[in-house]
């Protein structure tokens, strides 16, 4: 189940309204360490190779999602989704260099709805040649995005980028591009928002550890911690002070062609649970209104 086009997630951007506290958070809590930096804005990379996951920018008010960028198996697929895009319905916003650090080719797309996807090639890449830190994102795992009509979202996703479905719960669908069993997932919901991005962590040990350190700081979990049922991934939520969405997760399922798509009544649960473990906290009210706030930009600036 490979996209022949996108072989992963890179990164996500957003803006904050306050960029210095943003950096404390990011760094002395969450984990991240600063990559590079400019007027404005702010890379935040992991332990892994890529050389960011997240870009801040300092911007007033509710947090917008700038951009989610996909990393091409090659140059030519960037000429390949261009196309498809177009033929799917979406549109082509801008070809040519990278604009930010880490540098490469890309391409950025908008589905119908807004949605608006970079697809990077050619990228700077870190030597991960470092002892792992024990409870530091290694990469990004995937990005959930709400969607007021999930399968033409879903089928845009297909044709322009060549995901495809790898299970269909009765609030989600899970996107498959690589051996992880989802990087990106779209909530059926009755908005477009970013309901979260997940941060992949190396053990579940990092991602219990990394709520501790949380909840010290008076930022307890607001979902979790729990197992999912598809993707098979553990997992803690928290909103971050800016109310962003943000996740610890760990051991994403690996799948390959043998894989079979579930269907929503193959993932049920009890009444009264809402994962696998069922010894978490259910999801808070907090994390249900943060799920809906963050709206990508209508243009980059």
């Amino acid at each position: 189940m490979k996209s022949p086009w996108i072989s992963g997630l890179r990164s996500v951007s957003l803006t904050v309204p306050d960029l210095a506290a943003a950096e404390t958070f990011y760094t002395q809590t969450w984990g991240l360490t600063v990559a590079d930096r400019s007027w404005g804005t702010i890379y935040f990379r992991g332990s892994g190779n890529d050389h960011h996951l997240l870009s801040l920018h300092e911007a007033a008010g509710t947090p917008q999602l700038r951009l989610v960028t996909l990393r091409a198996r090659s140059a030519t697929a960037l000429d390949e989704i261009a196309l498809a895009a177009v033929a799917a319905g979406g549109t082509v916003e801008r070809r040519g260099a990278a604009s930010d650090p880490a540098g490469g080719s890309v391409v950025v797309i908008r589905d119908p709805d807004g949605r608006r996807i970079e697809i990077v090639h050619g990228d700077a890449q870190r030597a991960n040649d470092a002892p792992v830190p024990q409870d530091q994102p290694l990469r990004l795992a995937h990005a959930v995005l709400n969607s007021h009509a999930v399968e033409a979202t879903r089928v845009f996703f297909e044709k322009a980028l060549g995901f495809v479905l790898a299970d269909r719960t009765r609030i989600m669908a899970f996107m498959n591009c690589d051996n992880d069993h989802h990087t990106i997932a779209l909530g059926d919901t009755d908005n477009d928002a970013l309901n979260h991005v997940a941060f992949l962590m190396p053990s579940i040990d990092a991602v219990m550890r990394g709520g501790g350190r949380l909840e010290d700081l008076g930022l307890p979990p607001q979902w979790g911690p729990g197992r999912h049922g598809p993707g098979d991934n553990a997992f803690n939520y928290f909103v971050d002070p800016f109310g962003i969405v943000i996740e610890y997760t760990a051991e994403i399922e690996q799948i390959d062609d043998t894989y079979q798509a579930g269907r929503p009544e193959d993932w049920t649960w009890p009444a009264g649970r809402i994962d696998q473990w069922g010894i978490g906290q259910m999801p808070t009210d907090h994390l249900k209104q943060a799920q809906r706030r963050v709206l990508f930009m209508p243009q980059l600036d």
